[in-house]
């Protein structure tokens, strides 16, 4: 059975992933709608003959979150070698935590 404060940790962070899932869904929703309403109102720019060097917006995107995930995954792997290399100073006394009286309604 998870502790109360890792199930309300999962709680919230559902949460929060679900509002954040929300708003960039509202959020796509606007720009596609604004995109197709200008289309026919934009100019075309001129060719830049070095843009054709130039990585693509995916592109860009894909290796920049490529980073952050490894960036992420390192950082878990020391939070996690850190812990366990300062156990030994750690001492703790286990201590019996009380059941949780829930009023009645």
């Amino acid at each position: 059975m998870p502790s109360p404060v890792i199930e309300y940790t999962t709680t919230a962070q559902a949460k929060t992933l679900d509002a954040i899932t929300q708003s960039q869904a509202a959020v796509l929703d606007v720009v596609e709608t604004w995109a197709k309403a200008v289309e026919g109102s934009v100019q075309e720019l001129p060719a830049v003959p070095v843009a054709s060097s130039l990585p693509s917006l995916e592109e860009l995107i894909s290796v920049q979150f490529d980073f952050a995930g490894k960036v992420l995954a390192a950082q878990r792997d020391f939070a996690e070698k850190l812990v366990k290399a300062s156990a030994p100073a750690i001492k703790t006394t286990p201590v019996e935590v009380p059941t949780p009286v829930i009023p009645k309604a």
